[in-house]
This record gives C-alpha cells, sequence and structure tokens, in this order.
C-alpha cells in the first residue's frame, strides 16, 4: 500500500475570476438577477431539461431560488459575464467539495443560448478547472444524466475522462437518472492546460473570432 505524501486542498471562496474573453463574477442576485431571468428563459427552451430545477415561471420565484445559490458555499455560485457589455450570460459551480480528499466537481452549469458554443463558454469551464487545481485538488470531477448528450460531449471535449454509469443514481423531475460520471486527474491537468492555453491564445482565433483548430483535438495532443 503506497503512502500518499498528501496535504488537504484548500476550500475555494468567492472571488473574482478573469480570462482573456470572460471573467466569473461570485453570483450576486443584485448584480446578475435580471440578466440571467432573461438569458435562462429566452433562449433555449431545452436548457432545463436535466436540471432538478426550473424553468421559472415567475420572477419573485427565480429571484428567491437565486437568492439562495447566492448563499452557499457548496456548491459555490459563479456568474460567467461578458466583459465587454457586463452581462451576465450564465451559471455555473463548484461544488461536492472535500478538501480531505482533494475531489471537487463542476456543476449546475446553465448557460444562455448566447453564451453557448462560444469562447467564453469554454473559457468559463477553464477558469473554474485552473482554480481548481491551484487550490491542490487532485481530483476532478462532472457528472450527468447519461441521457444528456451535450453534457457527455461537453465533458470529454474539457478532457475529462469517462468513468462508467450510476444506474438508477436518481429520481429527477419524476423521472429515472442515470449518471455518467467523469474525471480529470491533477497529473494529467498539466497536458490539458496547455491545450486550453493553446486554444485561448489570440492566434487561434481569425478576425471574426471563429476557431482555427478545435480545443478536443489540441487538448488531446497536449495531453
Amino acid at each position: 500500500m503506497t503512502t500518499l505524501d498528501w496535504t488537504p486542498a484548500r476550500p475555494p471562496r468567492p472571488r473574482l475570476l478573469q480570462g482573456r474573453h470572460v471573467r466569473l463574477e461570485p453570483l450576486d442576485p443584485g448584480r446578475h438577477g435580471a440578466d440571467l431571468w432573461q438569458t435562462l428563459h429566452d433562449q433555449d427552451p431545452a436548457l432545463w431539461d436535466y436540471l432538478p430545477y426550473g424553468p421559472f415561471t415567475e420572477r419573485a420565484a427565480f429571484d428567491t431560488w437565486l437568492a439562495g445559490l447566492a448563499q452557499g458555499r457548496d456548491p459555490l455560485f459563479y456568474a460567467v459575464v461578458d466583459p465587454q457589455d457586463g452581462r451576465a450570460l450564465g451559471q455555473l459551480s463548484l461544488m461536492s467539495i472535500v478538501p480531505e480528499h482533494g475531489s471537487i466537481e463542476i456543476g449546475h452549469v446553465a448557460f444562455g443560448g448566447r453564451l453557448q458554443r462560444t469562447p467564453l463558454a469554454t473559457e468559463a469551464f477553464y477558469l473554474l478547472m485552473q482554480e481548481a487545481f491551484a487550490l491542490g485538488y487532485r481530483r476532478l470531477e462532472w457528472k450527468c444524466d447519461a441521457a444528456n448528450a451535450r453534457s457527455k460531449r461537453a465533458a470529454e471535449r474539457l478532457g475529462m475522462r469517462p468513468e462508467g454509469l450510476f444506474r438508477q443514481h436518481r429520481v429527477v423531475k419524476g423521472r429515472n437518472r442515470d449518471t455518467a460520471w467523469f474525471s480529470l486527474l491533477d497529473h494529467e491537468w498539466p497536458g490539458v492546460d496547455a491545450g486550453f492555453q493553446q486554444w485561448l491564445a489570440a492566434e487561434n482565433f481569425d478576425a471574426e473570432g471563429r476557431q482555427l483548430s478545435a480545443l478536443a483535438v489540441t487538448a488531446g495532443r497536449a495531453g
């Protein structure tokens, strides 16, 4: 049995995470609520299908729910903000935080239509991944409904490795949920990190902001 030279990770704290294309701000209902109400309900009807809550039919109920999210530390929620106009375009969190074992998860992802499939969305994930490993975590997790093809594709694109299926894991909105598990480990992170840095570099985008090389290809090569 191998003994680890292990120091527990540090809990994440609410702080601004600034990237090249996007910034993550600790969720603040007063600052982000109006933007999130609009973007999370107007542009992608399928957004809430695999989330255990929503959609919301009344703004007051949404505001109450958002206020509850902002008060927590596990999950620790961030708003995804476009620095060009200061608007919040989505939200996500760090969750299932276990510093003593060095495991943490990215979850509760809700991106409005304007944010989806953009460099801002990719960098939002990268900033949280970077934060997790900088805090000393050795295992970053991603879990989703096994029927959620978009989420599974996103996990693999971000460099996560599939770990299998938890059958009949949850009952969500009256439906069975089999949960697909993915992870990225600390010794795998440097290669994935290098792939992200290549992809996010200015020279990987043309004059109209379109990518020249896909993240899955560069991350795979770097890893």
